[in-house]
């Protein structure tokens, strides 16, 4: 059975890098029928912050990426990590170092100044005299010296890192008991059955050590999947500009969790040519063997356009329950039908979508100069005024059909273009030029708007 984790540290937000090892993770589980297991690494108590630990829990609610089990916390199994440290110090694996501060700076020094690598020197290794005073000794496991470590990685192949080159005999507990990162992953990963890793590569220099450890110990070395990292669009680093902010935020600017995580599971995985993948499809062909090998390219065109898809294909009722965290309230709108219908396949987000029914619900407060200085020309306001009365003529009007047939009847009369009658009642309904099919904006208006809207814009022309 596959057994896979996702081990955020809340340091900080859960970023989109995370997200993207845990969705991973979680499709490789469930592809198989295996667990997913969340473990917060909150070990580092200076640093951890509670308000990032529920950040990560909400991020994983909103996007519906269900754990199996119970969440893990480190900072609740300090006893557990003590039983294995004294396991190895009883077996000989691990030592007491009680090589003070001032003496590891000074051999730092004497290194950079040789232009040797900075690394432990083992002078504690094998020590056996007497302790100097004063000194809370750290513990050191005793890695190999010479030889080999190989990786086996699914994305990779296989890695080979030689011990005298990226080993000292490296700290698995501080001077106050407290364990180091490379230490209780090792522990936790062994105990809570996890069988294969997936993460970012800027984990793989970790993997030797966490592997010295699994051996120490006499666990099982999982299958590691060391993923590349996501760059922008010029191969760099992202940064919060390019979209490498908090995953909450993502929800904030308007974007629909399906939409996010298909956007996520095509950076550095494909099937074939197909680009939309529903959460089913995701969990029947995910498949970590098929991660690209090179970083991949975070595009917000990309996304945008998932997104786009996903509300133009979202029901009317689910929408309307979506725009309330933007303040749009439509439950009780009786055109709330037609007017979803027609906005929908116009917006990129729900943040979008929103300010599009605001726009339309709200009459204009000004009006765009370029609109109006091209729409209000010649005889303009003499075919508002005839609209009106047009409009005012007619006992039923509920429909987009209904006000397009008055709309034709006034083109037809005066023998005008329907771009001598649409651009100054676009700007007289909307302020702008750009917007919904008219007759579909006055049908959710209703008449009696519409007119006052097109009365406040001649009058407010008819003065310039």
């Amino acid at each position: 059975m596959v057994v896979t984790r996702f081990a955020p540290s809340p340091t900080g937000y859960l970023h989109i890098g995370g997200l993207r090892t845990a969705l991973f993770s979680y499709l490789w589980a469930r592809r198989n029928g295996g667990k997913f297991y969340l473990r917060i690494e909150d070990t580092d108590k200076k640093r951890n912050s509670q308000a990032a630990a529920e950040a990560i829990l909400n991020a994983f609610e909103w996007l519906g990426l269900e754990a199996d089990g119970e969440i893990v916390y480190q900072s609740e199994r300090d006893d557990i990590y003590a039983k294995y440290i004294k396991q190895l110090l009883d077996e000989g694996k691990a030592y007491k170092c009680y090589m003070s501060k001032e003496e590891l700076d000074a051999l730092r020094q004497t290194q950079m100044e040789n232009k040797e690598r900075t690394m432990y020197d083992g002078r504690y290794r094998d020590f056996d005299g007497t302790p100097p005073e004063g000194i809370e000794p750290v513990i050191r496991i005793k890695a190999p010296q010479t030889g080999e470590i190989i990786v086996h990685d699914g994305v990779k192949g296989d890695v080979s890192f030689q011990a005298e080159d990226i080993l000292d005999d490296f700290v698995i507990a501080r001077a106050d008991g407290s364990p180091t990162y490379n230490l209780v992953v090792a522990i936790d990963d062994a105990l809570m059955g996890i069988n294969e890793v997936i993460r970012g590569d800027d984990h793989l220099s970790n993997t030797p050590k966490q592997i010295v450890v699994y051996e120490a110990l006499g666990f099982d070395v999982p299958k590691f999947y060391h993923v590349p990292m996501i760059h922008n669009a010029q191969g760099k680093k992202l940064s919060k500009r390019d979209g490498a902010t908090d995953v909450m935020a993502y929800k904030d600017m308007g974007y629909l969790p399906e939409a996010l995580l298909n956007f996520l599971v095509r950076l550095g995985w494909s099937h074939g040519d197909q680009e939309i993948f529903s959460m089913d499809e995701m969990k029947e062909l995910f498949d970590p063997k098929d991660i690209n090998k090179s970083a991949s390219i975070y595009n917000t065109e990309k996304l945008d356009w998932l997104n786009a898809h996903y509300i133009k294909n979202t029901p009317n009722d689910t929408l309307v329950a979506l725009l309330k965290d933007f303040d749009m309230k439509l439950e009780e709108h009786d055109k709330k039908e037609i007017l979803l219908d027609a906005l929908k396949e116009r917006a990129k987000t729900l943040k979008e979508l929103a300010n599009m029914l605001v726009e339309i619900l709200d009459a204009p407060t000004q009006y765009d100069p370029k609109a109006s200085k091209k729409a209000f020309k010649s005889n303009a306001i003499e075919v508002l005024e005839r609209f009106a009365n047009s409009l005012e003529e007619v006992q039923e009007l509920h429909l987009p059909v209904d006000y397009h047939h008055v709309m034709e009847k006034v083109v037809n009369e005066m023998e005008i273009g329907f771009g001598k009658i649409g651009n100054p009642l676009r700007v007289a309904l909307l302020g702008k030029m750009s917007g919904p099919g008219l007759d579909v904006v006055m049908a959710v208006l209703g008449p009696d708007e519409t007119l006052a809207r097109i009365a406040k814009a001649v009058l407010a022309h008819a003065q310039d």
